[in-house]
């Protein structure tokens, strides 16, 4: 049985259904009372950043424009301007998902519940303070994910061309697939699933989910709508997780996947043909 998804052109749109449907799910009154802190907490980093990206940005233009390049500079400083936004709205991303993350959590825990039909096991607060820790280290392996590759492409920022042509759209395209292992990780991380099979599920449709995460890239670079592009992203991403992955991870195997596990890779197959044994694998 092959997946509605399987090609990149359906992909595609897959990607702008799940970012467009995230607004509709927002929108919705129910679930305005999870909405809310990620919205303030975003007012209060924006603000902090834009400050800072602006009294920041002349010197760091300098700092990577060498002088024997200037000549082209009506087109390298566009570029060297564009990689600099990335690299401050990554921050800007890190930072405001670390703090949220309980808040984006409990939030993809409504949006399932919502669009499941299925009464979830709801934590109490004390409950939820107490998984505050887990959270805290799966947004920690997420940054340990990310940081080596974010380091290669600022050094080869400095590379002469190569840094002020390549490097600022190799930064876009991989924070687009940053975004969607961040917001597609809280409805895995709900149920327990390991941070390594939920990478391996989401590069099964990685078309989809490069073009979800574009979206919300593009988005969280917009004045004021930025501001509730997270809770958005939280929407979107659980529904796509109810949609393309929950079946499948929570036991009633259909599709393509059937009797397959995104644990590991198969370089003859889209996925392995490994035998599920809950959601822990061992080794």
């Amino acid at each position: 049985m092959s997946s509605p998804f399987s090609t990149p052109e359906t992909q595609i749109g897959a990607g702008f259904h799940y970012f467009i449907y995230g607004w509709r799910l927002m929108l919705q009154r129910q679930l305005m009372p999870f909405i809310i802190f990620p919205v303030i907490i975003n007012a209060v980093l924006m603000i902090g950043l834009i400050w800072f990206f602006f009294a920041n940005v002349g010197g760091l233009l300098d700092v990577l424009l060498p002088s024997w390049l200037e000549w082209l500079s009506f087109v390298l400083i566009p570029l060297i301007f564009l990689m600099i936004l990335v690299a401050f709205y990554f921050a800007f991303t890190t930072l405001a998902n670390f703090i949220a993350a309980p808040f984006n959590a409990l939030l993809a825990e409504k949006v399932e519940q919502q669009l499941s039909g299925e009464n979830l096991t709801e934590m109490s607060f004390a409950e939820m303070l107490k998984d505050v820790p887990r959270m805290l280290k799966r947004e920690w392996q997420k940054m340990w994910y990310s940081i080596p590759r974010l380091i290669a492409l600022f050094l080869l920022g400095f590379v002469p061309v190569l840094g002020q042509t390549v490097v600022p759209v190799l930064a876009f395209i991989f924070s687009a697939w940053l975004i969607a292992i961040q917001y597609c990780d809280y409805p895995f991380d709900n149920h327990k699933i390991q941070f390594q099979r939920m990478r391996n599920a989401l590069a099964q449709y990685r078309t989809m989910n490069f073009t979800f995460g574009a979206l919300v890239s593009l988005f969280t670079m917009l004045p004021f709508i930025n501001l509730v592009v997270m809770p958005v992203a939280v929407c979107g991403a659980t529904a796509m997780w109810v949609k393309e992955y929950r079946g499948f991870f929570l036991g009633n195997q259909t599709g393509e996947f059937e009797g397959a596990d995104f644990t590991t890779k198969n370089r003859n197959t889209a996925v392995s043909t490994e035998v599920r044994n809950g959601d822990i694998v061992k080794k």
